[in-house]
C-alpha cells in the first residue's frame, strides 16, 4: 500500500471514457494525436485516480442534529438507538419521502461528494425496514446511476435495525426480510451487495449468517458492518463467507485481522464515524502490517457521521490510526475499489480502466490530508469528460 507509482511530468491520455496510456508526458504525446483531444494542463499539479467511497448511506430522508448534542451530553450510539433516536428516526423520515424526494436529495449529496473527488460511490438501503420503502430507496439509486455522473453500486440493507414493528422480533423481522424483501431485490437486480449490522442487541452472528447465506444463494456479495460497537465476531463471519468487505472493525479480533488478511476479505475503516461517536480507531495499522487490503471509506449518513470530506477521512486516518499519507491514497482509490468488487475497471491510473481523474491544486497527494478538512480538488474527470471545475464555477453541464 506503500509503493505509489509516481511519474513525474506524466500525461494520462483518454480514449472514449477508457484510459489508453499513461506515462511520461514526451512518451505519452509520442504516441497520440494531439489534435485529436482536449488537452488540459495540469502543470504542478497532482493527478491521481477518482476516488472510490466504498461505504455511504446517501439516501435517506431527514436529518438527525439534535443527536450531535446528544452525544455532546455523553450519550453513547446504542443508548440514542434505544430512545427511539438513531436508525429509527431516519426511518420515520424516509418512510414519509417520495421517490422524487429521495432522488433530489440523493442528487445533491452526489454533487458534493463529486466535487471532493468521488468518482464511485458504494450506497446502502436500509432507511425503510419494510418492502416499499427499502426498495423505493434502491430505485433512487437506480435513477441516479442513469442520470448522474457518479458511478453507484447498490447494496441491500434491510438489516439494519430492528423496526418498531416488529420490537423484541427480530427472528420474525428477518424472516420477512429474507422471505419477501430480499427475493424482489436481486429478481430486480436492484442491488449487487447484501449488507447486515452484525452487532449486539441489533443482529447476532447466527441471524446475519442465515441472511447473508440466503444472499449469496440469491446471487448477491457480501459485506457486512462488523464489530463496529463491540467484539461480537462479525469480522470471523465475514472470513467465513467470502465476503468482499467487512466494514468499521473498531474492535476487530485477532484472529479476525488475520483471517482476513489470508482470505483476502477487505477491511472497509471509517474513521469519521468514530471521530463522531468519540470512539476508539480501528486498528489500521496492524491491519496492514498483518497483510490485510486496508479501505477507507466516509460512511455518509444523517446521524453518526454527516460528513462526505475526503480530506478529513484520510487525516484522521494518518494521524490516529497509523497509515502513511501514501496507505491512505492507496485505501481511498484501488482498495476502495476492491472493497465493492470494482479493482479491475477503477482505482488506478492503467490502460484499458475507465478514465476517471483527478487534479488537485496542489502538487502532491499529500496535501490532502495535510490540509485537513480542506477540500483540495480542482477538477474532476469521469469517464474521459470534464465534470467538475473548481476554477469554471464547480459542476459542470455533465451533471
Amino acid at each position: 500500500m506503500n509503493d505509489l507509482h509516481i511519474v513525474q511530468d506524466g500525461a494520462v491520455c483518454i480514449k472514449e471514457g477508457i484510459i489508453a496510456a499513461v506515462g511520461e508526458t514526451a512518451e505519452v504525446m509520442a504516441t497520440v494525436d494531439a489534435q485529436a483531444f482536449t488537452i488540459i494542463d495540469a502543470s504542478g499539479k497532482a493527478v491521481l485516480p477518482g476516488f472510490v467511497d466504498s461505504h455511504t448511506h446517501f439516501i435517506f430522508g431527514g436529518y438527525r442534529a439534535e443527536e450531535f448534542a446528544w452525544r455532546l451530553q455523553g450519550m453513547r450510539y446504542m443508548d440514542i438507538m434505544a430512545r427511539g433516536g438513531g436508525i429509527a428516526s431516519t426511518v420515520e423520515a424516509t418512510r414519509q419521502a417520495d421517490l422524487k424526494t429521495l432522488v433530489r436529495n440523493g442528487r445533491r449529496r452526489l454533487d458534493a461528494m463529486l466535487s471532493f473527488g468521488v468518482t464511485t460511490v458504494e450506497g446502502k438501503s436500509g432507511y425503510g425496514l419494510d418492502r416499499d420503502t427499502e426498495l423505493r430507496q434502491l430505485e433512487a439509486m437506480a435513477i441516479l446511476q442513469r442520470e448522474h455522473p457518479v458511478d453507484i453500486v447498490a447494496t441491500f440493507l434491510g438489516a439494519h435495525a430492528v423496526p418498531e414493528e416488529y420490537r423484541d422480533r427480530s427472528d420474525a423481522y428477518l424472516e420477512f426480510i429474507m422471505t419477501e424483501v430480499l427475493p424482489l431485490v436481486a429478481n430486480r437486480g436492484l442491488a449487487e451487495f447484501c449488507d447486515i449490522f452484525c452487532e449486539d442487541n441489533v443482529f447476532s452472528v447466527d441471524q446475519s449468517r442465515r441472511l447473508l447465506r440466503r444472499a449469496k444463494a440469491l446471487g448477491l456479495k457480501l459485506t457486512l458492518h462488523a464489530d463496529e460497537i463491540v467484539p461480537l465476531g462479525g469480522t470471523e463471519l465475514a472470513v467465513e463467507l467470502g465476503a468482499v468487505s467487512a466494514d468499521h472493525l473498531l474492535h476487530a479480533s485477532d484472529e479476525g485481522i488475520r483471517g482476513m488478511a489470508e482470505t483476502g476479505v477487505v477491511a472497509a475503516l471509517l474513521p469519521l464515524t468514530a471521530f463522531g461517536l468519540k470512539e476508539p480507531y480501528a486498528r489500521g495499522r496492524t491491519m496492514i502490517d498483518q497483510g490485510c487490503a486496508v479501505a477507507l471509506a466516509t460512511d455518509l449518513n444523517p446521524g453518526s457521521c454527516f460528513s462526505n470530506s475526503v480530506p478529513l477521512l484520510m487525516a484522521l486516518a494518518t494521524l490516529y490510526m497509523g497509515l502513511t499519507p501514501e496507505e491512505a491514497l492507496t485505501a481511498i482509490t484501488l482498495n476502495g475499489a476492491a472493497a465493492i468488487d470494482r479493482a479491475k475497471h477503477v482505482g488506478s491510473l492503467e490502460p484499458g480502466k475507465q478514465g476517471d481523474v483527478v487534479i488537485l491544486e496542489y502538487p502532491s497527494y499529500r496535501f490532502i490530508p495535510y490540509h485537513m478538512g480542506v477540500n483540495t480538488v480542482e477538477k474532476v474527470i469521469k469517464n474521459g469528460r470534464l465534470v467538475f471545475d473548481q476554477t469554471q464555477g464547480g459542476l459542470m453541464n455533465a451533471v
